[in-house]
């Protein structure tokens, strides 16, 4: 179910019988024809397991199931939107930036510190991040929100991307995160600890960046 971009804050997506989609509660702003919004209890595809996951770490965001037969206007917040197409890999992101997605696309929830091991949870704690981070994976589209605009990054092999944590939004493809101490002339002016921490994302595939450290 392809977005259409009507700016950089709002998107509209197309509903027909018979398909779904799930957006953030609230994020409907308009629309057209015989929709119908429904709270959903077992967010997404992912089933119950990953519900419970999440509600472990108090790290749930209710989402809605959106179904029907018309067209749908999304925002939240006045926050920049980026739209994402999976093609059949796996999407990383916070449940809190996820605006709208594809009912094709399976949910499922990943704990931090296997990608990392132990730094992946010290990621959560420093950068104010979830221990829990929400995948989806298949084909479809996703929109996700951002301070400021979002920014793409490849990731290859021979060019890992550093990034500050705070400015992170979302990652896919055959990626692995690490965490390191970052010193440098951010600390020297009093700035505040996050940014003592660099995210090193290294394999294939790329990385979305925010351009502002603010969390929504």
């Amino acid at each position: 179910m392809p977005f259409r971009e009507i700016n950089s804050k709002m998107v509209e997506a197309t509903v027909v019988p018979g398909q779904r989609m799930f957006s953030q509660r609230g994020a409907m702003i308009a629309y057209r024809g015989e929709v119908s919004f429904t709270p959903n209890m077992q967010g997404g595809q992912g089933g119950i397991g990953s519900m419970i996951g999440r509600r472990v770490a108090n790290e749930t965001t209710p989402l809605m199931t959106v179904e029907g037969s018309g067209t749908v206007m999304f925002g939240h917040g006045g926050h920049h939107i980026q739209v994402i197409q999976l093609a059949g890999d796996t999407l990383y992101v916070e449940a809190d930036r996820l605006l709208a997605f594809d009912g094709t696309l399976q949910q499922g929830t990943m704990f931090m510190g296997s990608q990392g091991g132990v730094m992946g949870m010290v990621r959560g704690q420093v950068t104010g991040q979830g221990l829990f981070t929400t995948t989806l994976k298949g084909h479809g589209a996703v929109a996700v929100m951002a301070h400021g605009g979002v920014i793409e990054l490849p990731i290859t092999p021979q060019r890992p991307v550093h990034v500050d944590p705070q400015a992170y939004v979302a990652h896919h493809g055959d990626v692995r995160n690490k965490l390191s101490t970052a010193l440098g002339w951010r600390d020297m002016v009093g700035r505040g600890s996050g940014e003592a921490f660099q995210l090193e994302l290294s394999g294939n595939g790329a990385v979305y960046v925010q351009a502002s450290e603010d969390r929504l």
